[in-house]
């Protein structure tokens, strides 16, 4: 008997669909936060320094969101499937680079940029083949709340994995370990059927690109320099933000002119998709933030090595896996809005548990009940958040709206090690003053989140796109 390709529809077909999803979803999570047990590793290895390795792990972060509305616009031109493929196959060959890296150089070469690109490349596709395979409320809830929960896992547990193969044999190791996976996706991919056909006599907006790229890359990497040079970071951020408005300036042009730009003001128009986008920016920024943040504290104020320093961050882990796996059931019986609500207050109370008791305690166990409700906070609330905006759009504009959003949370993600990861880097000899001052930092994002989530409308339940 042969087989068939794997397309949407059939309830068999569609969980052989999100197998292949949900671990693209997980290794790409996992390679923004497992670097930040090996800092001191690759350092001592490549002879650089701790803000060598966080420029590294911030601009695999940065190209992830800068690619990522340029990515999901070529799904609509290329093809979901062969985006998908590509993007496995670039990721690839940047975790082997990584790999065997010489120097800080290449290492930039194969993680920042190509795994960057291919993450890019693969991750729209999912959320859109997530979309439209899983029509009806429930099993889309359970879809996202699948591939979320991955992403938060992989996040989560990226500093456990990463320590453990770190201490075992070396860091290199975890791209090796990074390999594997692609590849194992890429045999489970192999049936996957593009639910539409592309169009490549599709406009691609080139210029719209150009413009957003710079407007990110110049805001995030002044950010960077704050430590160093506060008139270059100016400067840089004064260029971030003309070029952001340079952008929004072009796609009206193009929209006047009857063109269709890279991504379209009319996706800003709906209120509660906004404060959805404003969500997971600022649900990535606490978690790719603190996981940095207290890496880095632990290493080099408490002298912890990998293992140690990963195994410290299993609460965190299993605070994200508890609470995703609930996700579900927890949608079924609640609105999207509590929920989001509900797990920005239970981080806001694990920042301030985190800091209250490191700040009395040297012991190990005190970073545990901070970690375990910051992994619950934020666990609870990725999975509603996806699902109010990717249901905000018609499926015809799936593909904007899937790289919006992960490019507004790959972007958080960024701001997240490049925020409270600069304060921290900035003043590392004095110890815990710097460490607290970065996670109050976090702490005043978390409240920004919740002050968003607060306005969501309180019906926001997840549909089927329109």
């Amino acid at each position: 008997m042969t087989s068939t390709p794997t397309a949407p529809g059939s309830g068999a077909s569609s969980r052989s669909l999100l197998v292949p999803l949900a671990l693209a979803q997980f290794v790409c999570s996992f390679a923004g936060s497992n670097m930040n047990v090996m800092i001191n590793d690759i350092s001592e290895d490549l002879g650089t320094t701790v803000k060598g390795v966080q420029i590294t792990i911030t601009l695999f972060l940065l190209i992830m969101a800068i690619f990522m509305i340029p990515g999901s616009k070529l799904t609509d031109r290329w093809g979901r499937k062969r985006c998908f493929l590509l993007g496995l196959q670039l990721y690839g060959a940047g975790a082997v680079l990584s790999m065997v890296a010489p120097g800080l150089g290449i290492l930039i070469l194969g993680n920042s940029v190509l795994e960057g690109v291919g993450t890019a490349l693969m991750i729209p596709p999912v959320y859109i083949f997530a979309t439209l395979a899983f029509r009806d409320t429930v099993s889309r809830a359970r879809a996202f709340g699948v591939i979320s929960g991955m992403g938060g896992i992989g996040a989560a547990a990226g500093p456990l994995i990463g320590g453990l193969i770190t201490t075992a044999i070396s860091w290199r190791a975890a791209f090796f370990f990074q390999t594997i996976v692609i590849a194992v996706i890429i045999l489970l991919s192999r049936r996957i059927v593009d639910p539409i056909e592309p169009n490549a006599d599709r406009p691609f907006d080139t210029m719209g690109a150009v413009l957003s790229a710079a407007g990110m890359f110049f805001v995030v990497f002044g950010i960077l320099q704050a430590d160093n040079n506060a008139a270059l970071m100016a400067i840089l951020l004064s260029l971030g933000v003309l070029f952001l408005l340079w952008f929004v300036a072009h796609v009206r042009s193009w929209e006047r002119a009857g063109k269709e730009p890279l991504l379209s003001s009319g996706l800003f128009r709906d209120r509660t998709s906004n404060l959805g986008l404003v969500t997971q920016n600022i649900q990535w920024t606490l978690l790719m933030g603190t996981s940095f943040v207290v890496a880095v504290f632990l290493q080099t104020e408490r002298g912890y090595n990998a293992i140690e320093t990963g195994v410290i961050f299993t609460p965190a882990t299993v605070g994200v896996l508890v609470s995703s796996l609930a996700a579900e059931r927890l949608a079924a019986r609640r609105s999207q809005k509590l929920l989001i609500v509900t797990g920005f207050v239970v981080t806001v109370i694990g920042i301030a548990t985190l800091l209250a008791l490191v700040r009395v305690s040297s012991s190990v166990i005190a970073f545990g009940p901070g970690l375990l409700l910051i992994g619950l906070g934020l666990g609870v609330m990725l999975t509603p958040s996806v699902n109010i905006v990717q249901s905000s759009v018609p499926e015809s504009r799936q593909g904007e709206i899937s790289g919006l959003s992960r490019s507004v949370s790959n972007l958080g993600s960024s701001f997240g090690t490049a925020i409270a990861g600069t304060i921290l880097v900035a003043d590392l000899v004095s110890g815990n003053r710097s460490y607290v001052l970065a996670m109050a930092a976090l702490a005043v994002f978390a409240l920004i989140g919740l002050a968003a989530a607060i306005r969501l409308p309180s019906s926001t339940r997840p549909g089927p796109a329109r």
